[in-house]
């Protein structure tokens, strides 16, 4: 008798969002069933970066410059953190047992131009993790998708797709994923049709460049939304914001902080009579929720699944009830997926789905030619013996949520 194939997996997954605060750890078992992958979430962490290499990383980014030597550490010290984050994952969340590492890395550049993505670039050096933990680590999961014709973003999408199937479909209507980090994108799955998926424009990023901005550096983000629940939306400067051209470009797209940065912040500034740091940022705050609804609004969505950061932001998360009207918002949670976690969760599949010769890519989201295999696979310590393509292709994703992930003390 011929042995199936062993695709369940218990896989970490690691990232750090664009607004650089840490490294977001998942620990999940990953199965498949026919066409159903089971998604068992085992738990999550975050481990704050150093002080030291989280200013390096900040000062890197545009307008920043950075040479090539400074790449290089960063490369290192990154890598040489997210094996310190693997290995706390798998002690403190799997039970000290993983098959997989999945690691999107961090953000560095996302180089778009004339509406194209040209390049991007993550830095960690898997490497540091595979010699950390001896096991397989699946990384740089965006490149191959921008070598296709695509952006490379947003991955979410290949999760959302699977996991918002069944709503979609159950409320005959579209229903949307949302993740607001440092970037705010949309997954929008609607019954019978392609998923579609974009960044709708800036989530914290512009917010977190005004706090900084107005407390002289003593402060990286507008914690709890107090300084934008004092103040009021300037129209003039809501205005020009609005008129940017990213917002009216079609999709696929997709943007960072290269550029949407402090410099673009104050070119903002300069443009309008002086405002106040309250007004500023409320201001963005209204930025930010209008563009998500308005993208949501376009394509007939009933319901949000909203995720991210951006969503411990009481202002913000206010003014994005208000902007979506009669569009239910929900946290992820209630499908089984910790707001906190979503991401790392999904870097989790991003990786079982390469291990298992999968296609992770949505070509209907990030513009890319066709579907494509993603990230490269440095050994661990024994040979690499992934299993042969599953006969079917997935076309769901369940969250066990019996099993529902709850934050680690180890945080």
């Amino acid at each position: 008798m011929t042995k199936a194939p062993v695709r369940s997996l218990r896989v970490i997954g690691l990232l750090s969002g664009t607004s650089i605060d840490g490294i977001d750890v998942a620990a999940a078992e990953l199965d498949l069933t026919e066409d159903t992958i089971q998604l068992t979430p085992l738990g999550y962490t975050e481990r704050p970066y150093p002080a030291e290499l989280r200013a390096a990383l900040h000062a890197a980014l545009p307008p920043g410059d950075c040479t090539a030597e400074r790449l290089c550490q960063l490369d290192t010290e990154v890598g040489m953190a997210f094996a310190e984050a693997a290995n706390q994952g798998i002690a403190e969340l799997a039970d000290g047992r993983a098959d997989l590492v999945a690691s999107l890395g961090q953000t560095l550049h996302h180089w778009v131009e004339d509406g194209r993505c040209r390049g991007t670039l993550q830095i960690g050096q898997p490497a540091w993790i595979a010699e950390a933990t001896g096991l397989p680590v699946v990384s740089d999961l965006r490149a191959r998708d921008v070598a296709a014709g695509g952006h490379g973003a947003p991955l979410a999408s290949t999760l959302d797709a699977l996991w918002l199937r069944e709503l979609a479909e159950r409320a005959a209507a579209p229903a949307a994923a949302l993740n607001i980090g440092g970037i705010a994108n949309i997954t929008v799955v609607a019954p019978g049709k392609e998923p579609l998926a974009y960044d709708t424009g800036p989530g914290n990023a512009l917010l977190d460049a005004a706090a900084y901005l107005v407390t002289d550096g003593a402060q990286r983000q507008d914690t709890g939304g107090e300084l934008a629940m004092r103040g009021s939306t300037r129209q003039d400067l809501l205005d020009w914001l609005l008129a940017d051209p990213y917002y009216a470009a079609p999709a696929p797209k997709s943007t960072g902080k290269e550029y949407f940065h402090a410099e673009y912040l104050r070119r903002a500034l300069a443009a309008v009579p002086p405002v106040s740091d309250a007004d500023l940022l409320r201001t963005l705050v209204e930025l930010t929720a209008r563009t998500i609804a308005a993208e949501c609004q376009r394509h007939g969505v009933r319901s949000v699944l909203s995720s991210g950061g951006g969503m411990h932001n009481p202002a913000l998360t206010k003014a994005l009830t208000e902007s979506l009207g009669a569009i239910e918002l929900r946290g992820s949670d209630e499908l089984g997926l910790p707001t906190e976690a979503k991401e790392a969760y999904l870097t989790s599949l991003l990786g079982w789905l390469t291990w298992c010769g999968v296609p992770a890519s949505l070509p209907s989201a990030t513009g890319a030619r066709a579907a494509r295999l993603l990230g490269s696979i440095t050994p661990g310590r024994v040979a690499l013996a992934p299993p042969p393509a599953p006969e079917h292709e997935p076309r769901l994703l369940r969250v066990s949520p019996e099993h529902a992930a709850q934050p680690s003390n180890g945080r």
